[in-house]
């Protein structure tokens, strides 16, 4: 994972559709579904799969650590799909140990990062960070 602490950034030239923010996973990964069923040549249905996973986990971070989804990105190209999440909370995301009890988590930040070909954290405009994730189409 990349972590970019500087000033803001401008929105990523990879994104090409924003969504208003979910309130929970399901949203999400119903926003992701029709994004990708729009894509030409369509991605394989295990990379959808992966891609619905990954927006699931973030968004479902966001929500538990954050509070809430602040925005909800979408961005594809030739050789990669793209997810940007962004939440009010300037905290990173941190490896935790997994609670194999359910009750605390842990499992959704290590599941992000091997989805992912790329994690990018960077800050967002006041406060809150984005997170950007590229996956191989």
């Amino acid at each position: 994972m990349s972590d970019h602490c500087t000033a803001p950034d401008p929105p990523s030239p990879e994104i090409t559709e924003t969504v208003p923010p979910p309130e929970k996973a399901a949203e999400a990964r119903a926003v992701a579904a029709a994004f990708v069923a729009a894509l030409d040549p369509p991605p394989s249905p295990t990379t959808v799969q992966d891609l619905l996973l990954l927006v699931s986990e973030l968004v479902t971070n966001a929500v538990r650590h954050a509070g809430s989804v602040s925005a909800l990105a979408f961005g594809a190209d030739e050789k990669a799909l793209y997810v940007q999440v962004a939440d009010p909370s300037p905290d990173r995301p941190q490896q935790r140990v997994p609670d194999m009890t359910g009750a605390a988590g842990g499992f959704g930040w290590p599941l992000v990062l091997r989805l992912a070909r790329k994690v990018t954290v960077r800050n967002h405009t006041g406060p809150g960070k984005i997170i950007l994730a590229t996956m191989a189409r």
